[in-house]
């Protein structure tokens, strides 16, 4: 059963629980009323005929049927004195006997004035509500009936009009449950097609059919939100499986070249072979550099790391000082006491890659790296960036003309843009005055905390 059908049938129910219940409130009431109506009229009329209104008993002229019973149809009801020995009389109405208890001769031999009792009984095919009335200490009773077939007739046709109320009302109940739901579902059916699509592997093709402010329009948005990010990512995913094919290529190319020339090894002179080793050497270690930012590239491992209290200067020194290490280059480190809410760790790969970019592309002079106010560039007085690069130098891969024979992956700059936008910031790569690069990134402003002091600077 499907939810259309699921939310018409709640609809019908609900709806036929309601109508049942006002009914049955309704009859209950309806009965309540009819039955009070009918002892107030029995005993308003047995005290008119206690005090000799037998006029209130006289038949009504009418007009009589062969099928119609012995008794006036006119005049429902029947009358009768209980004398205080116990005989009875009839005083007039309908030819019917009332029956008299032990209740009703002592009413009528030691009742007080008005004290009274009802009762019900069945004569032939009528049913009676009857009362019994006390006159006074010694002055007997006064036994009133009257037919309440006519009032029973009027209950079944109220409770007939509430069952047909009640079915048709299940059926409007029905119908519009199953229209509103067919309008409630109409998106929901569509987004269910979307996600089956989806689930077959279709994402380029696929359109989510968004609108409305409700909560089906809500998920329709977000759903088409999460699509637009998955295809984005497997589109992202395609390119890093292609570009990181491409730049493999060379890499595997030298070394299967440099493997067939192992082959007459023997055959080389010590040249040649100190010259094979290193370049296999070289290029065993540019591969595992590769592989290991493909990695970190796309596991995102530095997403991983929780976020903590952390001083841009501290992250700077220790990106300087590994880079220092291993280059054997001049770093400076002028920084402000600026502190964000990040990740310490991913920020100082950021600043390491970019001191190692800024190495390997000016292999003359000091390199700086300056920190303000949640911005961190480094300097350097290299080539400088030519501006045909300078929009894609922080894309996979990119690798500018006059890099391409120098080692490197072409990933480092992009782990950088990405860590930046984890960060709420951004990258940018620019020309230095006199010559050389200015790359660097800035953290959002919402990272940084408000007990920093950009203002000061540390040389």
């Amino acid at each position: 059963m499907n939810l259309r059908s699921k939310l018409a049938i709640a609809f019908a129910g609900v709806g036929a629980a309601a109508a049942i219940l006002v009914g049955v409130l309704s009859y209950q009431a309806a009965s309540q009323r009819i039955d009070a109506e009918l002892d107030r009229s029995l005993l308003t009329t047995s005290a008119e005929v206690a005090a000799g209104a037998t006029q209130v008993l006289a038949p009504s002229p009418v007009t009589r049927g062969p099928d119609d019973d012995d008794h006036d149809e006119a005049q429902p009801m029947v009358a009768q004195a209980i004398a205080p020995d116990g005989g009875v009389r009839a005083i007039g109405g309908r030819p019917v006997r009332l029956d008299v208890g032990d209740d009703d001769r002592a009413l009528a031999a030691t009742g007080a004035l008005g004290d009274h009792r009802y009762w019900n009984f069945t004569a032939g095919r009528d049913d009676y509500r009857a009362i019994t009335v006390a006159l006074g200490p010694g002055r007997g009773a006064v036994q009133l009936g009257i037919d309440v077939d006519e009032s029973r007739h009027v209950l079944g046709e109220l409770a007939a009009r509430i069952t047909g109320v009640s079915a048709l009302v299940l059926a409007v109940a029905a119908l519009a449950g199953w229209l509103l739901a067919r309008q409630i579902t109409r998106r929901l059916v569509r987004l269910t097609d979307v996600t089956e699509q989806v689930s077959d592997g279709r994402l380029d093709d696929v359109t989510v059919p968004t609108g409305g402010r409700d909560e089906v329009g809500r998920l329709a948005t977000s759903f088409d939100r999460m699509l637009g990010r998955l295809a984005d990512a497997r589109a992202d995913q395609d390119r890093l499986v292609q570009d990181a094919a491409h730049e493999l290529r060379t890499p595997l190319t030298s070394l299967r070249t440099n493997a067939s020339v192992l082959r007459r090894f023997a055959e080389l002179t010590p040249e040649s072979r100190a010259r094979l080793l290193d370049d296999v050497d070289g290029e065993t270690r540019e591969l595992t550099h590769l592989v290991d930012e493909l990695v970190e590239l796309a596991t995102r491992r530095y997403e991983a790391e929780e976020p903590a209290q952390i001083e841009l200067r501290e992250v700077a020194e220790h990106a300087a000082e590994r880079v220092r290490r291993r280059s054997a280059r001049t770093i400076t480190v002028t920084a402000d006491t600026s502190a964000v809410n990040g990740q310490a760790k991913a920020l100082e790969r950021a600043v390491s890659n970019l001191l190692e970019n800024a190495v390997k592309f000016a292999p003359d002079g000091p390199v700086e790296v300056v920190v303000r106010a949640g911005r961190v560039q480094v300097l350097d007085r290299g080539p400088g960036i030519a501006d045909e690069d300078a929009v894609r130098v922080f894309d996979r891969f990119h690798r500018a003309d006059g890099a391409r024979g120098l080692p490197g992956s072409g990933l480092g700059l992009a782990i950088v843009r990405d860590i930046a936008l984890a960060h709420g910031g951004r990258v940018f790569a620019e020309p230095r005055p006199g010559g050389g690069a200015v790359v660097g990134f800035t953290v959002g402003a919402d990272l940084l905390l408000p007990n920093s002091h950009p203002g000061h600077v540390d040389g």
